[in-house]
């Protein structure tokens, strides 16, 4: 009832307000259990997928978002709870792992809509990133269900990564056919299998989205980004210091 009141005035604001295009919903099986495997270009993503659907969508998110003290905090986990989302804790990366898997499994063996971005975190640069072989195919393998590959269109651009007051555009969402790896199923131990389930996933989203595909994990291209920044911020700082010190006396 909570999610239906969400999804009745946040989704129907949402679709008001930027009226996303959406393309592949005949995909979207009626009923039944299946996984809708997304690239991550913003936080609004988990908001604009479930607005343009009938079925409720459930993601996960960190646990802070939840057990927040205050007044705040209370709203904020009843407003991420409302919106379908379950909270894992995040604190251990392998704990996370098997935390968001187990979420995965009992959404689907429940008959649910399961919802999660392999690339791990958002892109920080709109390009597609290397997806990670966990939660996403072992899901997949640990239950049968179908796969549904997705692509969320210019996100980034209405709420870049920092900014709180979005830009009023129109998205775009695709979503593709359904793929089936049950030829796997119960091989959800094999490294090799998740890698190839995984890689089958990330080209699907590829093709939908026409993003730019970087063989490297979005957490890696994260650093890699602030190293240079930080490496740019001691070039300028040394250049402002050798400055100071070429200039004459008074």
């Amino acid at each position: 009832m909570i999610y239906g009141a969400m999804k009745f005035s946040i989704g129907g604001s949402l679709k008001l307000a930027f009226r996303p295009w959406v393309e592949g919903l005949e995909n979207i099986p009626a009923e039944g259990p299946a996984i809708l495997a997304s690239n991550h270009l913003s936080f609004s993503d988990s908001f604009f997928l479930p607005a343009v659907l009938d079925r409720k969508v459930t993601f996960i998110a960190k646990a802070e978002y939840f057990t927040s003290p205050g007044v705040k905090g209370r709203l904020t986990a009843a407003f991420f709870k409302g919106v379908g989302q379950l909270p894992v804790d995040r604190s251990g990366a392998r704990g996370a792992g098997e935390a968001a898997i187990k979420a995965g499994i009992e959404v689907i063996e429940s008959g649910g809509l399961f919802g999660i971005y392999p690339e791990g975190t958002r892109s920080p640069d709109g390009r597609l990133y290397r997806g990670k072989p966990g939660g996403l195919a072992r899901v997949a393998l640990a239950t049968g269900a179908p796969v549904i590959p997705v692509a969320m269109i210019d996100t980034e651009k209405i709420q870049p990564p920092g900014k709180i007051v979005p830009k009023l555009m129109r998205p775009g969402i695709r979503i593709g056919r359904p793929l089936d790896f049950g030829r796997y199923r119960g091989m959800e131990g094999d490294r090799f299998i998740l890698r190839s389930v995984t890689d089958e996933v990330m080209y699907e989203i590829m093709k939908l989205s026409g993003q730019e595909y970087v063989d490297i994990y979005a957490t890696a291209a994260k650093r890699q980004i602030a190293d240079a920044e930080k490496a740019e911020k001691a070039a300028r700082a040394e250049a402002e210091k050798a400055k100071k010190a070429r200039r004459p006396a008074a």
